[in-house]
C-alpha cells in the first residue's frame, strides 16, 4: 500500500530500536536519490553522505562515535546502517551567506537534504533517528575524512524492532504559525 505524503510525516517516528534484518542496498540508493533532489542555497548540494553499512566498519564507527560523553547515542550502533551527513564548506554559496548575511546555508541545506531520506526512508518502510550528538573528531580521523567536509549529522537506518505508539507530541498550529502579525 503507498502511503500519502501527509502519512508519511505523520507516521515518522525516531527510531531507537533497530531489528538486525539487512538494508537493502536498492532502498539505500532510493533514499540518497530523494536527498539529491532536495533544494540548496544558489543550487550549491554542498551534501555529501557516506554510507557505513559494513558490520565490521561500522561498528569501528560506531565505538568511536558513540563513545564517553556521546554514549547516550550508543543505541545507533544496532542499527544495520549508519548514514553520515557531511557538508562541503569551501562553495560560494557557503562562504557568501557567512560573511553577508551571518547564516550558514549548508547546515539548512544539510537539514532539507536528510530530512528527504528520512521521510523516503519512511516511505519505504524503513526507519531512522537523526543524530547530532556524536564524537564527530573519533569519526574523522577513523574514516580519514578530509578537512573540506564538516561531518554535520549522523541518521541510523534500518528496520524498527519496535515503534512508539501514538504520535509525537506537537504544539497547536495556532501556537507556532500566524498570519500577517505575530500574535504572542
Amino acid at each position: 500500500m503507498v502511503m500519502s505524503f501527509d502519512e508519511i510525516i505523520k507516521s515518522r517516528r525516531s527510531i531507537r530500536r533497530y531489528s538486525e534484518k539487512p538494508v537493502e542496498r536498492e532502498k539505500i540508493l532510493a533514499c540518497l536519490e530523494a536527498a539529491r533532489l532536495a533544494p540548496s542555497a544558489e543550487n550549491s548540494q554542498p551534501w555529501r553522505f557516506l554510507v557505513i553499512d559494513d558490520p565490521e566498519l561500522k561498528r569501528k564507527v560506531a565505538e568511536k562515535a558513540f563513545s564517553g560523553i556521546y554514549a547516550p547515542c550508543k543505541f545507533a550502533a544496532r542499527a544495520p546502517v549508519l548514514v553520515l551527513l557531511m557538508a562541503r564548506l569551501d562553495l560560494l554559496a557557503n562562504v557568501l551567506g557567512r560573511m553577508v548575511q551571518g547564516t550558514q546555508f549548508y547546515l539548512i541545506d544539510l537539514g532539507i537534504a536528510g530530512e528527504h531520506f528520512v521521510l523516503k526512508a519512511e516511505e519505504l518502510g524503513l526507519s531512522t533517528c537523526w543524530i547530532g550528538w556524536f564524537n564527530s573528531r573519533g569519526v574523522r580521523k577513523l574514516l580519514k575524512i578530509p578537512k573540506k567536509y564538516r561531518l554535520v549529522a549522523l541518521i541510523s537506518l534500518g528496520y524498527a524492532a519496535s515503534r512508539p505508539p501514538g504520535g509525537p507530541v506537537r504544539k497547536r498550529l495556532e501556537e507556532i504559525a500566524w498570519f500577517n502579525r505575530i500574535e504572542d
